[in-house]
């Protein structure tokens, strides 16, 4: 159980990226006031946590629903998320991350980033979700619950670097969130590979 708990606190922290999501705000928000950014940072987090709380309460449902089996889910989840770590390792955003041309246009002509692109896809994109599932799927309501915490508890940090955008910066600096960024690629990466194997022995047994 710890290690399931372990795993799921490094593997969140990871694909959300608290501090990674500092600068963006901070850049989706220029000039707003304090006030505006507050309001905005908490509406985000709590839209992005409902839509990862109901991948997390009802996805054995969904992928039922769609016929699509665990173990198959976990291969592809575990592609995505090896993509999204080469993306952090080689700092060369893919479809994971970035946003479509068509995307940035219309966020060029909104005036509110609470949804779009804060919540989605920035908090609960393909990575989240899919981490979400993998460590979902399948479980006792038990380790459901405890999963829920640690997703609760690692929004939560979320939400206070999103507050703490300016000092998180300041003290980080570019240099600092690049070397984070890649460590942190790597151990995804490994994370990755481990949900492929298991997706692979579970179709082969």
């Amino acid at each position: 159980m710890a290690e399931f708990l372990f795993n799921a606190l490094i593997t969140l922290l990871v694909v959300v990226d608290p501090p990674g999501l500092a600068p963006i705000f901070a850049a989706l928000t220029r000039g707003y006031s304090e006030k505006r950014k507050r309001e905005t940072a908490i509406r985000g987090v709590l839209v992005g946590a409902g839509i990862l709380l109901v991948f997390a309460l009802i996805g054995d449902v969904l992928l039922g629903a769609l016929g699509i089996s665990l173990d198959a889910f976990r291969i592809a989840g575990g592609i995505l998320l090896f993509i999204l770590a080469l993306d952090m390792v080689f700092a060369s955003p893919r479809g994971v991350r970035s946003r479509t041309i068509s995307e940035q246009e219309e966020d060029d002509f909104s005036q509110d980033v609470t949804v779009f692109p804060l919540a989605i896809p920035l908090l609960a994109g393909p990575g989240a979700i899919a981490t979400v599932l993998l460590f979902t799927g399948g479980r006792e309501p038990f380790e459901i619950a405890a999963f829920i915490g640690v997703l609760l508890f690692v929004l939560s940090l979320t939400l206070a670097s999103l507050l703490l955008a300016p000092k998180i910066m300041s003290l980080m600096g570019e240099t600092g969130a690049s070397v984070l960024s890649r460590v942190l690629g790597v151990v995804i990466a490994a994370l990755a590979v481990q949900f492929v194997l298991d997706g692979v022995m579970g179709s082969m047994a």
